[in-house]
């Protein structure tokens, strides 16, 4: 994949796990959609730290036009916090590297 194609991904997300929104090792992407069946939070990780910036998102829904930028250390990921089920979680954006 180049530069400026379209990168995009769709799981099913056991309750209580994540979705994690990598790039491979010398990659960068710009996710600008994030797609919700359930409840979710969201959150920026490195692989030891957790800044939760969106908790407990409730219902189906999408984060429309954003601009996460991750690689694979630094990287988003979407738990699912349905509370029983697993749910499906999606994502859509631009490779920038």
């Amino acid at each position: 994949m180049a530069k400026g194609d379209v990168v995009s991904g769709i799981s099913s997300v056991a309750n209580g796990e994540f979705l994690d929104i990598r790039p491979g090792a010398l990659a960068n992407w710009k996710i600008h959609n994030i797609y919700h069946e359930s409840t979710i939070s969201i959150q920026f990780y490195d692989g030891t730290n957790e800044l939760e910036f969106v908790t407990d998102e409730a219902g189906p829904g999408v984060f429309a036009y954003f601009a996460f930028g991750c690689d694979n250390t630094r990287r988003i990921r979407v738990e699912n916090k349905h509370g029983a089920d697993a749910k499906l979680i999606g994502y859509d954006g631009i490779i920038t590297k």
